[in-house]
Protein backbone atom coordinates (compact mmCIF):
# COMPACT_ATOMS: atom_id res chain seq x y z
CA UNK A 1 0.00 0.00 0.00
CA UNK A 2 1.54 3.46 -0.58
CA UNK A 3 0.42 6.72 0.23
CA UNK A 4 0.40 9.91 -1.27
CA UNK A 5 -0.17 13.07 0.17
CA UNK A 6 -1.04 16.67 -1.90
CA UNK A 7 -1.06 20.04 -0.90
CA UNK A 8 -3.76 22.44 -3.20
CA UNK A 9 -2.65 25.58 -4.57
CA UNK A 10 -4.64 28.76 -5.05
CA UNK A 11 -4.78 28.14 -8.65
CA UNK A 12 -6.34 24.54 -8.04
CA UNK A 13 -8.61 25.56 -5.47
CA UNK A 14 -13.07 25.07 -5.94
CA UNK A 15 -12.09 22.08 -7.76
CA UNK A 16 -13.67 18.86 -7.70
CA UNK A 17 -12.11 16.61 -5.34
CA UNK A 18 -12.29 13.69 -7.94
CA UNK A 19 -11.18 15.87 -10.69
CA UNK A 20 -7.96 17.38 -8.74
CA UNK A 21 -7.12 13.85 -8.05
CA UNK A 22 -7.25 13.07 -12.11
CA UNK A 23 -5.17 16.15 -12.82
CA UNK A 24 -2.30 14.81 -10.58
CA UNK A 25 -1.67 11.61 -11.97
CA UNK A 26 -2.99 10.84 -15.78
CA UNK A 27 -2.83 6.75 -15.05
CA UNK A 28 -5.48 7.49 -12.85
CA UNK A 29 -9.14 6.96 -14.44
CA UNK A 30 -12.19 8.80 -13.04
CA UNK A 31 -13.64 5.55 -12.39
CA UNK A 32 -10.29 4.27 -10.34
CA UNK A 33 -10.00 8.01 -8.09
CA UNK A 34 -13.95 7.03 -7.87
CA UNK A 35 -13.53 3.36 -6.49
CA UNK A 36 -11.11 5.19 -3.79
CA UNK A 37 -12.97 8.07 -2.50
CA UNK A 38 -15.68 5.01 -2.36
CA UNK A 39 -13.52 2.83 -0.26
CA UNK A 40 -12.38 5.62 2.38
CA UNK A 41 -8.98 5.84 0.65
CA UNK A 42 -9.11 9.64 0.34
CA UNK A 43 -9.07 12.14 3.11
CA UNK A 44 -8.74 15.92 3.08
CA UNK A 45 -7.44 17.51 6.14
CA UNK A 46 -7.66 13.77 8.17
CA UNK A 47 -11.60 13.64 7.30
CA UNK A 48 -12.88 11.14 4.25
CA UNK A 49 -14.76 13.21 1.82
CA UNK A 50 -17.19 12.54 -1.56
CA UNK A 51 -15.95 13.15 -4.50
CA UNK A 52 -17.93 16.70 -5.40
CA UNK A 53 -16.19 17.48 -2.12
CA UNK A 54 -14.54 21.65 -3.47
CA UNK A 55 -11.09 21.70 -2.52
CA UNK A 56 -9.58 24.47 -0.77
CA UNK A 57 -6.38 26.11 -1.04
CA UNK A 58 -3.39 24.53 1.42
CA UNK A 59 -5.77 21.48 1.70
CA UNK A 60 -3.71 18.47 2.99
CA UNK A 61 -5.20 15.24 0.19
CA UNK A 62 -3.74 11.72 1.00
CA UNK A 63 -4.63 9.30 -1.08
CA UNK A 64 -3.93 5.71 -0.35
CA UNK A 65 -3.91 2.56 -3.31
CA UNK A 66 -2.20 -0.28 -4.12
CA UNK A 67 1.15 -0.10 -5.75
CA UNK A 68 0.16 -2.35 -8.85
CA UNK A 69 3.94 -2.35 -9.63
CA UNK A 70 4.23 -4.09 -6.42
CA UNK A 71 2.25 -6.98 -7.59
CA UNK A 72 2.21 -9.37 -10.54
CA UNK A 73 -1.11 -10.62 -11.59
CA UNK A 74 -0.69 -13.91 -13.05
CA UNK A 75 -2.77 -16.22 -15.12
CA UNK A 76 -4.24 -18.99 -13.72
CA UNK A 77 -6.18 -22.24 -15.32
CA UNK A 78 -9.16 -21.42 -12.89
CA UNK A 79 -12.28 -22.98 -14.23
CA UNK A 80 -14.90 -20.28 -15.43
CA UNK A 81 -19.01 -20.91 -15.30
CA UNK A 82 -19.25 -18.34 -18.34
CA UNK A 83 -23.00 -17.83 -19.43
CA UNK A 84 -22.45 -15.61 -21.82
CA UNK A 85 -19.03 -14.37 -23.64
CA UNK A 86 -18.61 -12.22 -27.14
CA UNK A 87 -15.86 -10.38 -28.35
CA UNK A 88 -16.84 -7.37 -26.44
CA UNK A 89 -18.10 -8.51 -23.21
CA UNK A 90 -18.05 -11.47 -20.86
CA UNK A 91 -20.94 -12.49 -18.16
CA UNK A 92 -19.19 -15.29 -15.46
CA UNK A 93 -21.69 -16.73 -12.70
CA UNK A 94 -19.26 -16.56 -9.56
CA UNK A 95 -19.10 -19.05 -6.80
CA UNK A 96 -18.82 -18.58 -3.50
CA UNK A 97 -15.61 -17.19 -1.73
CA UNK A 98 -13.91 -16.25 -4.72
CA UNK A 99 -12.73 -12.58 -4.69
CA UNK A 100 -13.15 -10.72 -7.55
CA UNK A 101 -9.30 -8.82 -8.13
CA UNK A 102 -5.96 -9.46 -6.29
CA UNK A 103 -4.70 -7.44 -3.46
CA UNK A 104 -2.14 -7.22 -1.37
CA UNK A 105 -1.94 -10.34 0.57
CA UNK A 106 -4.27 -11.96 -2.01
CA UNK A 107 -2.81 -12.30 -5.29
CA UNK A 108 -3.45 -15.67 -5.95
CA UNK A 109 -7.03 -17.41 -7.18
CA UNK A 110 -9.02 -14.44 -7.95
CA UNK A 111 -11.68 -13.71 -10.73
CA UNK A 112 -8.86 -11.53 -12.80
CA UNK A 113 -6.49 -14.07 -12.08
CA UNK A 114 -9.14 -16.81 -14.20
CA UNK A 115 -9.71 -13.91 -16.63
CA UNK A 116 -6.38 -13.07 -17.45
CA UNK A 117 -5.83 -17.02 -18.15
CA UNK A 118 -9.39 -17.11 -20.08
CA UNK A 119 -9.22 -13.78 -22.57
CA UNK A 120 -6.59 -13.00 -24.61
CA UNK A 121 -7.55 -8.97 -23.87
CA UNK A 122 -9.28 -7.02 -21.03
CA UNK A 123 -10.36 -3.60 -20.50
CA UNK A 124 -7.01 -1.61 -19.26
CA UNK A 125 -9.39 1.02 -17.75
CA UNK A 126 -9.11 0.15 -14.26
CA UNK A 127 -5.41 -0.45 -14.06
CA UNK A 128 -3.36 -3.61 -13.92
CA UNK A 129 -4.94 -5.26 -10.34
CA UNK A 130 -8.63 -4.60 -12.30
CA UNK A 131 -8.66 -5.31 -15.36
CA UNK A 132 -11.42 -5.48 -16.82
CA UNK A 133 -13.64 -5.26 -14.15
CA UNK A 134 -16.90 -2.90 -14.51
CA UNK A 135 -18.92 -3.75 -11.01
CA UNK A 136 -17.95 -6.25 -7.76
CA UNK A 137 -19.76 -8.83 -6.12
CA UNK A 138 -18.75 -9.63 -2.40
CA UNK A 139 -16.48 -12.71 -1.78
CA UNK A 140 -19.44 -15.11 -0.35
CA UNK A 141 -22.07 -13.58 -3.12
CA UNK A 142 -22.34 -15.73 -5.45
CA UNK A 143 -23.69 -15.11 -9.23
CA UNK A 144 -23.61 -13.12 -11.91
CA UNK A 145 -20.48 -10.34 -13.02
CA UNK A 146 -20.25 -8.57 -16.04
CA UNK A 147 -16.24 -7.92 -17.48
CA UNK A 148 -15.45 -5.44 -20.32
CA UNK A 149 -12.97 -6.83 -22.82
CA UNK A 150 -11.83 -3.64 -24.18
CA UNK A 151 -11.88 0.01 -23.39
CA UNK A 152 -14.96 0.55 -25.46
CA UNK A 153 -16.96 -1.96 -23.96
CA UNK A 154 -16.00 -0.81 -20.57
CA UNK A 155 -16.84 2.87 -20.83
CA UNK A 156 -20.13 1.80 -21.95
CA UNK A 157 -20.81 -0.78 -19.45
CA UNK A 158 -20.05 2.01 -17.00
CA UNK A 159 -22.23 4.76 -18.15
CA UNK A 160 -25.12 2.34 -18.09
CA UNK A 161 -24.31 2.21 -14.33
CA UNK A 162 -24.32 5.83 -13.56
CA UNK A 163 -27.23 6.18 -15.48
CA UNK A 164 -29.01 2.99 -13.17
CA UNK A 165 -29.82 1.27 -17.21
CA UNK A 166 -28.26 -2.16 -16.00
CA UNK A 167 -30.83 -4.29 -14.12
CA UNK A 168 -29.18 -6.50 -11.20
CA UNK A 169 -31.83 -8.94 -9.70
CA UNK A 170 -30.31 -10.62 -6.64
CA UNK A 171 -31.58 -13.56 -4.67
CA UNK A 172 -31.73 -13.08 -0.75
CA UNK A 173 -32.60 -15.46 1.90
CA UNK A 174 -32.93 -12.89 4.99
CA UNK A 175 -34.06 -13.54 9.13
CA UNK A 176 -37.33 -12.71 10.15
CA UNK A 177 -40.73 -12.76 7.79
CA UNK A 178 -41.55 -9.94 6.00
CA UNK A 179 -45.52 -9.09 6.51
CA UNK A 180 -45.46 -6.72 3.24
CA UNK A 181 -45.08 -8.30 -0.65
CA UNK A 182 -43.23 -5.42 -2.14
CA UNK A 183 -40.62 -2.83 -0.41
CA UNK A 184 -38.40 -0.24 -1.22
CA UNK A 185 -35.05 0.52 1.15
CA UNK A 186 -34.17 4.27 0.52
CA UNK A 187 -31.34 5.24 2.83
CA UNK A 188 -28.25 6.63 2.45
CA UNK A 189 -24.38 4.65 2.84
CA UNK A 190 -21.26 5.48 3.96
CA UNK A 191 -18.40 3.95 6.13
CA UNK A 192 -19.55 2.81 9.40
CA UNK A 193 -17.78 5.95 11.95
CA UNK A 194 -16.99 2.95 14.50
CA UNK A 195 -15.73 0.15 12.23
CA UNK A 196 -14.18 1.14 8.88
CA UNK A 197 -14.43 -1.89 7.59
CA UNK A 198 -18.12 -2.11 7.45
CA UNK A 199 -20.73 -0.18 5.41
CA UNK A 200 -23.95 1.61 7.52
CA UNK A 201 -26.49 3.63 6.86
CA UNK A 202 -25.22 7.30 7.77
CA UNK A 203 -25.57 10.25 7.08
CA UNK A 204 -21.86 10.94 7.04
CA UNK A 205 -19.91 10.51 3.75
CA UNK A 206 -22.34 8.78 2.79
CA UNK A 207 -24.33 8.40 -0.96
CA UNK A 208 -27.65 7.69 -1.63
CA UNK A 209 -28.72 3.72 -2.20
CA UNK A 210 -31.97 2.46 -3.00
CA UNK A 211 -32.91 -1.26 -3.01
CA UNK A 212 -36.57 -2.43 -4.25
CA UNK A 213 -37.27 -5.95 -3.07
CA UNK A 214 -40.06 -8.12 -2.97
CA UNK A 215 -41.56 -11.66 -1.64
CA UNK A 216 -40.60 -14.50 -2.74
CA UNK A 217 -41.53 -16.92 -0.57
CA UNK A 218 -42.26 -16.79 3.52
CA UNK A 219 -41.25 -19.49 5.84
CA UNK A 220 -41.41 -19.61 9.50
CA UNK A 221 -38.27 -17.59 10.28
CA UNK A 222 -37.30 -16.82 7.03
CA UNK A 223 -38.23 -14.72 3.79
CA UNK A 224 -36.58 -15.66 0.61
CA UNK A 225 -36.39 -12.29 -1.34
CA UNK A 226 -35.84 -10.90 -4.60
CA UNK A 227 -33.86 -7.30 -4.66
CA UNK A 228 -33.10 -5.06 -7.38
CA UNK A 229 -30.11 -2.53 -7.11
CA UNK A 230 -30.95 0.87 -8.58
CA UNK A 231 -27.44 1.83 -7.05
CA UNK A 232 -24.59 0.16 -6.60
CA UNK A 233 -22.78 0.80 -3.25
CA UNK A 234 -20.74 -1.17 -1.25
CA UNK A 235 -22.81 -4.03 0.41
CA UNK A 236 -25.55 -2.26 -0.43
CA UNK A 237 -28.05 -5.25 0.11
CA UNK A 238 -26.02 -6.75 3.28
CA UNK A 239 -26.46 -3.50 4.97
CA UNK A 240 -29.99 -2.51 3.45
CA UNK A 241 -31.61 -5.71 4.82
CA UNK A 242 -29.61 -5.52 8.20
CA UNK A 243 -30.98 -1.72 8.35
CA UNK A 244 -34.77 -2.91 7.85
CA UNK A 245 -34.09 -5.65 10.75
CA UNK A 246 -34.01 -8.83 8.37
CA UNK A 247 -29.92 -9.07 7.68
CA UNK A 248 -29.02 -12.03 5.22
CA UNK A 249 -29.04 -15.02 6.41
CA UNK A 250 -25.22 -16.18 7.17
CA UNK A 251 -23.67 -12.62 6.82
CA UNK A 252 -20.84 -12.82 9.44
CA UNK A 253 -20.31 -9.22 9.06
CA UNK A 254 -24.50 -7.80 9.28
CA UNK A 255 -25.93 -10.47 10.75
CA UNK A 256 -26.72 -12.43 13.86
CA UNK A 257 -24.73 -15.61 14.78
CA UNK A 258 -24.65 -18.01 12.46
CA UNK A 259 -28.01 -19.66 12.65
CA UNK A 260 -27.22 -22.56 10.05
CA UNK A 261 -24.43 -23.68 8.12
CA UNK A 262 -23.74 -21.04 4.97
CA UNK A 263 -20.13 -20.34 4.35
CA UNK A 264 -21.28 -17.51 3.93
CA UNK A 265 -24.40 -14.74 3.26
CA UNK A 266 -27.02 -16.01 0.77
CA UNK A 267 -26.96 -13.88 -1.78
CA UNK A 268 -27.19 -14.74 -5.28
CA UNK A 269 -27.11 -12.41 -8.17
CA UNK A 270 -29.51 -14.32 -10.63
CA UNK A 271 -30.27 -11.62 -13.27
CA UNK A 272 -28.21 -9.32 -14.96
CA UNK A 273 -29.57 -6.80 -18.05
CA UNK A 274 -27.34 -4.61 -20.05
CA UNK A 275 -27.40 -2.81 -23.69
CA UNK A 276 -24.87 -4.06 -25.24
CA UNK A 277 -21.98 -1.84 -26.18
CA UNK A 278 -21.27 -2.65 -29.90
CA UNK A 279 -24.94 -4.06 -30.78
CA UNK A 280 -27.17 -1.77 -28.55
CA UNK A 281 -29.03 -5.06 -28.23
CA UNK A 282 -30.32 -5.62 -24.83
CA UNK A 283 -29.11 -8.67 -23.23
CA UNK A 284 -30.42 -10.77 -19.87
CA UNK A 285 -28.31 -13.64 -18.67
CA UNK A 286 -29.09 -15.35 -15.71
CA UNK A 287 -27.90 -18.01 -13.21
CA UNK A 288 -29.97 -20.52 -10.91
CA UNK A 289 -28.97 -20.65 -7.89
CA UNK A 290 -26.14 -22.54 -6.50
CA UNK A 291 -26.66 -26.25 -4.97
CA UNK A 292 -26.08 -25.25 -1.60
CA UNK A 293 -28.66 -22.48 -1.13
CA UNK A 294 -31.52 -24.43 -3.09
CA UNK A 295 -30.30 -27.40 -0.70
CA UNK A 296 -31.06 -24.92 2.13
CA UNK A 297 -34.68 -23.86 0.59
CA UNK A 298 -35.91 -27.06 0.39
CA UNK A 299 -35.26 -28.11 3.52
CA UNK A 300 -36.88 -25.14 5.38
CA UNK A 301 -39.66 -26.22 2.90
CA UNK A 302 -39.87 -29.76 3.98
CA UNK A 303 -40.14 -28.18 7.99
CA UNK A 304 -43.32 -27.09 6.67
CA UNK A 305 -45.10 -29.76 5.12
Amino acid sequence: MKEITYIVSEEEAKTRLDKYLAAQDEALSRSRIQSLVDEGQVCVNGNIQKANYKVKANDTIVLKMEDDRELEVEPENIPLDIRYEDEDVIVINKPKGMVVHPANGNQNGTLVNALLYHCKDLSGINGVLRPGIVHRIDKDTTGLLIVAKNDMAHASLSKQLQTKSVNRLYYALVHGVIPHDFGTIDAPIGRDVKDRQKMAVTATNAKDARTHFKVIERFAHYTLVECRLETGRTHQIRVHMQYIKHPVVGDEKYSYRKTMQTQGQLLHAHQLTFVHPTTNEKITVEAELPKQFADILEELRSQQR
